[in-house]
């Protein structure tokens, strides 16, 4: 996509600080199901008109419209994920809950 294209932004009910972008008027349901589990009920941000030369927070129009040309859409996560990984395998420290 090299030209302007009007998006929406949607940001998760299940997961803190993660958003979606999609075309403007893509029905959710053409999104992937696992995507929509994890994600759950989108709830509006806005709408925008976005370019390739456009700078957003956390990446730039590029980014986020080959994603949505390529897959359907753009997610953008938490810059710090560590606090979302958990390691099975390690044994809990004494004393932590």
């Amino acid at each position: 996509m090299t030209q302007k294209t009007f998006v929406s932004v949607f940001r998760s009910s299940k997961k803190l600080d993660t958003y979606i972008f999609v075309k403007r008027g893509q029905e959710w349901g053409e999104l992937p199901e696992s995507l929509q589990g994890i994600f759950g009920a989108p709830v509006h941000s806005m709408d925008l008109v976005l370019t390739p030369e456009r700078k957003l927070a956390r990446t730039d129009g590029r980014q986020v419209l080959d994603a949505i040309e390529d897959k359907g859409f753009y997610l953008q996560m938490p810059e710090d994920q560590s606090s979302f990984v958990v390691d099975f395998r390690k044994k809990p420290e004494p004393g932590a809950e």
